[in-house]
C-alpha cells in the first residue's frame, strides 16, 4: 500500500490496505483463488494502485454457494424469531457506524467518491438494514383463506441462498439496498463485488463476523465479472438472484437465471428526464440539476442526464447551468475543497470522452464541451462536465453515457414535454420542476418510468418502491415492504374438512 499517500489516511485504513492481498470470505473464512489468480484495484484519483485482491473462479463461487445453502439449512438463521434476526442486523449496522469514517474512506480511494459523499453511502447502508430489520418484526407472514369445505392458509418462508452481482458507482449503499431485505427475511446471501471497487464488501464481511453472524450467512466473492459474476449467476443452486448493473450485462444474467428458472431482479440503467416549466425559479433549479449531474461525476443511474426546458426560459436557464458547470472544482476526492472526483476507470473517462465526440459528430452543439480535466499532483480519470444540445435523436441523448454530461433541448408545451421525455427506451426515474402542483402531478404520472419526482432528483426515502421498467430494469424494486416480500416465497396449505 505504499503506492498511496498514508499521510490522509487513517490508521485503520492503512492497516487494512497494508495487510496483503484481500481475500474471499466464505463461510466465515477468508479464501484464496483456487487457481491463485489476483487482480489488482486502484485509485481512480491518482492511478495507483490500493490492493491486490483473490481472483474468485468457478469453483470458488460454486462452494461460496453451497456455504451459503448449508447455513440457510443447518444454521438457525432463517428459523431465528424475526426479533433475534432483527437484533443481528442491529448489531452489523451499529458496527458499520461505528467504522464509518473508515469504510467511507476506503469507498472513496476505490470508487474515486468524495468521502463526505461516501460517508453518506455508508450511513445509508446501516439505516437501511435497520429498516428492514424492523419492518420484519412486523410482517404477517400467514393469511388465512376463506374457502368452502376447506381450512386453508398461505404463509411466507425465505427462499434460501440469494446472490448479488452489485457495480462499481455506489458499491456499499447498494450492498445494503440489495442484501438487507434478504437477510431480514431469513434468507443468506453471496455477494459479488464490482471488480473496481471490492473493498468495502471484503471489509463488511469481517464487521459481520465479528458481530456474531452466523458463518455462511453472509458470503464475498471477488473477481472478474466474466468469471465470478458468470459463475454466479449460473448456478442452479441460487433460490434468487439480483444484478445491478448495465442493460447488457443484465440481459446476460438473465439468460443464465432463465437457464435454471431462477427469479432475478435486474436493476439496469437510465437516460433520465428533468422536465423545467417556465414558472421555476431559475437560479434555484439550475443549482439542483447541476448539483445532480455532477455528484459522484455523474456515475448514477437515475440521474436527470436529459434537461428538457420550456423555451421561454431557455435560454437564462442554459447560461445559468454553464455558470454553474464552469465553477465546478474537480479534484482528487479526499481534498476537502473538491467538488467534483474522477470518474471510476480509465475505460469509463474514454466512455464520457468518446460520447462527447459521437454526440457532437451526430450533430449536437456543444454548450460546454467538456473533455479531459487536469489536477495538479495528480494523473486520475478527471473530466470535465459537459453540456449539449439538439436533437433527441442523437446517440448523446439516447444512450446512457454514465458521466458528467447533460443533454439539453426545449420544448413549447405540457404535452409536448411528456412526449419527449417518453422518447427513450428506458425507464427509471424522471423529474418535472414546476411551481404548479396540479401540472407537477399530471406530468409526473404520465412520465414512463419506475419512479417521477417532482422539484427534486434522487430522492429515497425508505419505504417508497424504487424500481426501473422497460431497458431500466425487471423484477422489482428496492427500499419497501414490496422488496422484503420479493425475499419471501409464498406457500399454501390446505386440509379438507
Amino acid at each position: 500500500m505504499a503506492t498511496v499517500a498514508a499521510s490522509s489516511l487513517l490508521p485503520k485504513v492503512q492497516e487494512f490496505l497494508s495487510s496483503g492481498t484481500k481475500k474471499g470470505f466464505v463461510a466465515g473464512r477468508e479464501v484464496d483463488s483456487s487457481s491463485g489468480e489476483t487482480f489488482a484495484t486502484h485509485d481512480p484519483g491518482s492511478g495507483k494502485k490500493l490492493s491486490d485482491v483473490a481472483a474468485l473462479q468457478t469453483a470458488d463461487v460454486d462452494r461460496a454457494v453451497e456455504a451459503a445453502n448449508l447455513a440457510f439449512q443447518k444454521q438457525a438463521w432463517a428459523r431465528l424469531a424475526p426479533s433475534d434476526r432483527s437484533a443481528m442486523l442491529h448489531r452489523l449496522a451499529d458496527a458499520i457506524e461505528k467504522h464509518k469514517a473508515v469504510i467511507a474512506q476506503i469507498e472513496a480511494l476505490d470508487a474515486g467518491k468524495i468521502e463526505s459523499q461516501a460517508q453518506g453511502d455508508v450511513q445509508n447502508c446501516a439505516d437501511t438494514l435497520r429498516y428492514f430489520a424492523d419492518l420484519a418484526q412486523h410482517l404477517r407472514l400467514r393469511s388465512t383463506i376463506a374457502v368452502k369445505h376447506h381450512e386453508a392458509w398461505t404463509t411466507r418462508q425465505p427462499w434460501g441462498a440469494c446472490g448479488f452481482i452489485f457495480p462499481w458507482n455506489f458499491p456499499f449503499l447498494l450492498i445494503g439496498w440489495g442484501i438487507s431485505p434478504a437477510l431480514a427475511a431469513g434468507n443468506t446471501v453471496v455477494i459479488k463485488p464490482a471488480e473496481d471497487t471490492p473493498l468495502s464488501a471484503i471489509y463488511l464481511a469481517h464487521l459481520a463476523q465479528e458481530v456474531g453472524i452466523p458463518d455462511g450467512v453472509i458470503n464475498v466473492v471477488p473477481g472478474l465479472g466474466s468469471v465470478a459474476g458468470a459463475a454466479l449467476a449460473a448456478n442452479p443452486r441460487i433460490k434468487r438472484m439480483s444484478f445491478t448493473g448495465s442493460p447488457e450485462v443484465g440481459r446476460l444474467v438473465a439468460a443464465s437465471c432463465g437457464q435454471n428458472l431462477v427469479p432475478v431482479k435486474l436493476e439496469l440503467g437510465g437516460k433520465g428526464a428533468a422536465v423545467v416549466f417556465d414558472d421555476v425559479d431559475v437560479r434555484q433549479t439550475a443549482e439542483k440539476l447541476v448539483g445532480a449531474i455532477t455528484f459522484h461525476s455523474g456515475q448514477v443511474c437515475c440521474d436527470a442526464t436529459r434537461w428538457l426546458v420550456h423555451r421561454k426560459i431557455y435560454d437564462s436557464f442554459v447560461s445559468e447551468c454553464v455558470d454553474r458547470l464552469k465553477s465546478v472544482r474537480v479534484g482528487y476526492q479526499l481534498d476537502g475543497g473538491t467538488q467534483m472526483g474522477p470518474v471510476v476507470s480509465a475505460k469509463q473517462r474514454e466512455r464520457v470522452l468518446r460520447y462527447l465526440t459521437r454526440g457532437k459528430a451526430e450533430g449536437a452543439k456543444y454548450v460546454l464541451e467538456g473533455g479531459l480535466a487536469t489536477v495538479e499532483g495528480y494523473t486520475g480519470n478527471y473530466v470535465k462536465p459537459a453540456l449539449l444540445a439538439g436533437s433527441l435523436d442523437n446517440v448523446a441523448a439516447r444512450e446512457e453515457i454514465f458521466g458528467p454530461v447533460a443533454y439539453l433541448s426545449p420544448f413549447d408545451n405540457e404535452d409536448q414535454a411528456i412526449g419527449m421525455t417518453n422518447q427513450t427506451d428506458y425507464g427509471l426515474a424522471n423529474s418535472v420542476w414546476t411551481t404548479d402542483l396540479g401540472r407537477a402531478c399530471r406530468v409526473a404520472e404520465a412520465m414512463c418510468a419506475g419512479n417521477s419526482w417532482i422539484n427534486a432528483h434522487n430522492v429515497f426515502p425508505h419505504g417508497v418502491p424504487y424500481g426501473g421498467i422497460n431497458k431500466s430494469g425487471m423484477g422489482g424494486g428496492v427500499l419497501s415492504i414490496e422488496t422484503l416480500f420479493d425475499y419471501l416465497r409464498s406457500l399454501s396449505v390446505v386440509r379438507p374438512l
